[in-house]
């Protein structure tokens, strides 16, 4: 046992780690207290109490806890949303792939998230239909299910102006889930919508009562009802008991809460789409019913408040488009001079976020990174200045999707690069 022990500390010192001596080895976290619990199951536990709990020496010399009813994360992992009094961000930057955790998705409100009771919820289809019908959530569920992973994205999802924003702070108000319901197809020929209806309105249950018109064309096409989210039940913060989903189009389209569709051959010209989510365009006009969100990226790492080290590494991030599907996205490491082609993670989704990665070398000057995406349209993903020479000076806060770019500083430092 002595040899064993002294070979193992001798690979340890010669790799550049810690010493091991025997007392560690045979010790493990002896030091730790250890005291017996009893399990909600009945059964005697052993916990581990330290002076600081998240410093244990040996994990193998502790009887760890038993199968929950709920799984956790790591005390390591603490992964949060920035909420303000409307809305909180994703932290786009410390996420792996590309579904978002269902406690992580962005949210926005209008006036608070509602408590429903799924037993007594009711969805009302009415208007320009051959036969108005009230729908249970029990009858939801019986109509044929499908599942689809498809972004959501706010119209407002745009920070700029300082060196300090994190990718959660320039525009964490996107998400990606797996979502899973009925389509709004399969209710249409239910109720029979007649030939001239041409506009629904979407109504939900919150103290706002949100409503929105929607093209009927985009409900036979791809519009679902959604009540369950990355396999379990939606969120209350995200529609429970079900909700809207209209994928590519701006968020506050896909109504939450979902209680009653209203079929008719014109818009109904709501709060929402009229002192809300409008832009000015150049010549004093504004634009109404801009409902597709544009194509769009971002570069996850590096970025602020990152710093990184002289050599090879990957430039990693996210693209989508509210159009269809991510064609390609290039990256640049010189301030836009010049433009690469990154590899996209497949399969490449319709209308859903796709991770990006480009190999390159920092040598250890200023630079200025970058990326674009194009969409499968040809759409381009346009600067900040291209955005202004389009809309106008004043443009507004909604659908701005302008390349954002990060300054890697000598020292290794990240820090975004306010965009004028």
């Amino acid at each position: 046992m002595a040899d064993n022990t002294n070979k193992i500390s001798q690979e340890q010192t010669a790799s550049g780690g810690r010493p091991i001596s025997r007392r560690i080895l045979l010790g493990g976290a002896a030091t730790a207290a250890v005291v017996l619990l009893r399990s909600s199951y009945g059964q005697i536990v052993q916990k581990a109490i330290t002076q600081a709990e998240m410093k244990i020496s040996d994990p193998t010399k502790v009887l760890g806890p038993p199968p929950g009813e709920l799984g956790t994360r790591s005390k390591f992992e603490k992964p949060i949303k920035k909420p303000s009094d409307t809305s909180s961000r994703t932290p786009l930057q410390d996420l792996y792939g590309t579904i978002t955790p269902a406690d992580l998705h962005y949210e926005r409100h209008h006036a608070g998230v509602p408590l429903i009771d799924p037993h007594s919820y009711t969805l009302t289809i009415h208007g320009m239909v051959e036969k108005p019908l009230v729908f249970t959530l029990a009858d939801l569920k019986r109509f044929p299910s499908v599942t689809r992973v498809f972004f959501l994205e706010c119209s407002g999802n745009y920070r700029g102006g300082r060196e300090t924003l994190t990718p959660q702070e320039i525009c964490g108000l996107t998400s990606q889930s797996e979502w899973t319901g009925v389509m709004l197809s399969t209710l249409f020929r239910e109720v029979g919508v007649k030939s001239k209806a041409s506009w629904f309105l979407a109504e939900g249950s919150d103290a706002a009562v949100m409503t929105r018109s929607i093209p009927v064309n985009k409900g036979w096409q791809d519009a679902m009802i959604a009540y369950a989210q990355n396999g379990e039940a939606i969120r209350p913060e995200q529609g429970y008991p079900a909700r809207l989903l209209l994928p590519g189009w701006e968020g506050n389209t896909s109504v939450k809460w979902l209680r009653r569709i209203e079929l008719s051959d014109q818009p109904f010209m709501t709060r929402e789409e009229t002192s809300k989510y409008t832009e000015s365009v150049k010549g004093g006009k504004i634009r109404q019913f801009s409902f597709v969100m544009d194509a769009r990226s971002i570069i996850t790492y590096p970025a602020y408040p990152q710093q990184i080290q002289k050599g090879w590494m990957e430039i990693r991030g996210i693209a989508w488009s509210g159009r269809g599907k991510i064609y390609k996205v290039e990256v640049s490491t010189d301030g836009g001079s010049t433009w690469k082609t990154a590899v996209l993670q497949s399969p490449v989704l319709d209308k859903a976020h796709t991770a990006f990665r480009y190999l390159w070398q920092w040598k250890g000057g200023e630079a200025e990174i970058m990326s674009r995406a194009i969409d499968e349209t040809g759409y381009i993903q346009p600067s900040m200045k291209q955005l202004k020479e389009a809309r106008g000076a004043d443009m507004g806060g909604y659908h701005l999707n302008p390349i954002t770019s990060w300054i890697i500083q000598r020292d290794g430092r990240v820090i975004n690069k306010p965009l004028s």
